[in-house]
C-alpha cells in the first residue's frame, strides 16, 4: 500500500490519545487526533428544557466552537450569532450521544457536553464526537458514584470517524491536506454493537459507487472499533 503524506497507510489512523486528568474535578477529556486537538467537558444541571419539563425523562445536548487560534489564520469568536456549520456539527453531536443513552433513566437532568478545538487538522467533528462520549460517560459515573442514578443510562459507547477518496486511494481519518483534496468525504458515526449512527457522505465535484461506498462504511468501521477500544482503555 502506498504511504501518505504523514508516513500513514491508507487505512491507518492518525496517533490518537485522550487525557482524562487534563482538567482538575471536571468532566472531560483532552482528545487528540494527529495534530487536531478538541477539550471536550460534560456539564450536569439538575433542570430539562421547557419542552421536556414533567415528562420523567432528561436531555443530552452540544455545543461547539473553534478558538480564534485554532486554525492558520485567526477564526473571529461567534459572540452573538452562530454560523450553520457550527449549528450542524453542533446537532449531530448531541444526536450521536442521544443515540445512547436513555434519557428516561437520566432522569430529569440535562447533560451539555462542550467541544472546543483548540487546533484544527482535519476531522473536528469526529473527534468531538469520540471525545464527548468519554466526558458522558464521566458525567454519568459521577452520577452515580453520588447515588444520584440507581442504574446506568448508556446503552452502549460511540465514536465517529472521516474516511474519503483522495486521487482514487480510499484513506481513513483524513487530515486537512486530504481532506480539501476528496473527491469524496465522509463521516460515519458507530456505536460499539457496530451499528450506524449517522452517515454524512459527499462527492465533492464527484461521484462514487455502491462499491466505494461499501469499501468506505468498511474502512470507518475497522477505525471506529479501534477508538471504541481507545476509550475503553481510558475510562478504565
Amino acid at each position: 500500500m502506498k504511504m501518505r503524506i504523514n508516513k500513514r497507510l491508507p487505512d491507518q489512523l492518525r496517533p490518537v490519545g485522550m487525557d482524562i486528568d487534563f482538567l482538575d474535578d471536571k468532566c472531560g477529556v483532552l482528545i487528540n487526533t494527529g495534530k487536531t486537538r478538541v477539550l471536550c467537558t460534560a456539564s450536569i444541571e439538575e433542570s430539562v428544557p421547557s419542552f421536556l419539563q414533567d415528562k420523567g425523562k432528561g436531555w443530552v445536548t452540544a455545543e461547539y466552537a473553534m478558538l480564534p487560534a485554532a486554525t492558520s489564520s485567526r477564526n473571529r469568536r461567534e459572540r452573538y450569532k452562530i454560523s450553520g456549520r457550527t449549528q450542524e456539527i453542533q446537532r449531530l453531536i448531541g444526536r450521536s450521544l442521544r443515540s445512547i443513552i436513555d434519557l428516561k433513566k437520566l432522569g430529569e437532568r440535562t447533560i451539555t457536553i462542550d467541544c472546543d478545538v483548540i487546533q484544527a487538522d482535519g476531522g473536528t467533528r469526529t473527534a468531538s464526537i469520540t471525545g464527548g462520549y468519554v466526558a458522558l460517560h464521566l458525567a454519568i459515573k459521577k452520577l452515580m458514584d453520588e447515588e444520584l442514578l440507581a442504574t446506568n443510562p448508556l446503552k452502549s459507547s460511540c465514536a465517529a470517524i472521516s474516511v474519503g477518496i483522495v486521487k482514487g486511494e480510499l484513506l481513513l481519518d483524513l487530515n486537512y491536506q486530504e481532506d480539501v483534496k476528496a473527491d469524496v468525504d465522509m463521516n460515519v458515526v458507530m456505536n460499539s454493537d457496530g451499528q450506524y449512527i449517522e452517515i454524512q457522505g459527499t462527492g465533492e465535484e464527484a461521484v462514487y459507487s455502491r462499491d466505494q461506498l461499501n469499501a468506505l462504511l468498511d474502512l470507518a468501521t475497522k477505525g471506529i472499533a479501534e477508538l471504541i477500544e481507545m476509550q475503553r482503555q481510558v475510562l478504565q
